[in-house]
């Protein structure tokens, strides 16, 4: 369980809260708008009305008292610097801060962010990459060349086991798990035989998986 302080409970910082509550996880947010503040209150440990852009605010919330500070404002980019950078000044461990532009994402990253997340282009990415083909369940970025992918066992696979195939030194990707019906078994081995109702979490670079399953 970690302590965590939001800023910022719009549409993101609202689904940030949900789950973060459904993760077991103590939540202070904050907001400048009371109604918003409002409306999360059954999801959070506690929440205050107030400008995160107030350095004595701020500091009332004892920032060095939590794991992860997000700022999750948007549509005030300013507002959403000042912040960035006072946590960061005040002793924030780990600042989390929200981009809607690749320029804002920049300027975050100079003025305090640790990480800085772009829902709109990780979510647009996503949804192009996991829909665009048919043999694609699901799909999750690890860096800039690296992902893991959900998919289905090519037809040429089925009915021989992973030592048989040599996956890893053929392709240079690893099986990390096999998934059916919804349970995921991560005993793999060798003699692990593949079938047609089973589909496979796979992790490797991005080109060698397209590769391998011609995506």
């Amino acid at each position: 369980m970690k302590n965590i302080l939001l800023i910022g409970l719009g549409r993101f910082g609202k689904h940030i809260a949900l789950q973060m509550n459904q993760l077991g996880h103590e939540v202070m947010a904050v907001d400048v708008n009371e109604e918003r503040v409002n409306k999360v209150l059954p999801f959070v440990t506690n929440a205050q009305i107030g400008d995160s852009t107030d350095a004595e605010f701020l500091k009332s919330l004892g920032i060095g008292n939590y794991d992860i500070c997000f700022v999750a404002i948007g549509g005030d980019f300013q507002s959403s610097l000042e912040t960035t950078s006072l946590l960061k000044e005040l002793g924030a461990k780990l600042v989390i801060s929200r981009a809607e532009r690749d320029v804002q994402e920049k300027f975050l990253l100079r003025n305090g962010a640790d990480k800085v997340v772009y829902p709109e282009k990780q979510v647009a990415k996503w949804a192009s990459i996991r829909y665009t083909d048919d043999h694609i369940l699901d799909y999750m970025e690890v860096d800039a060349s690296h992902a893991i992918f959900e998919v289905e066992v090519p037809e040429t696979w089925v009915g021989k086991t992973i030592g048989e195939l040599d996956i890893r030194k053929r392709h240079n990707i690893n099986i990390l798990a096999a998934k059916k019906d919804g349970e995921i078994s991560i005993t793999i081995s060798a003699d692990t035989l593949l079938t047609e109702n089973v589909t496979l979490l796979v992790l490797g670079e991005y080109k060698e998986i397209r590769k391998c399953f011609h995506i």
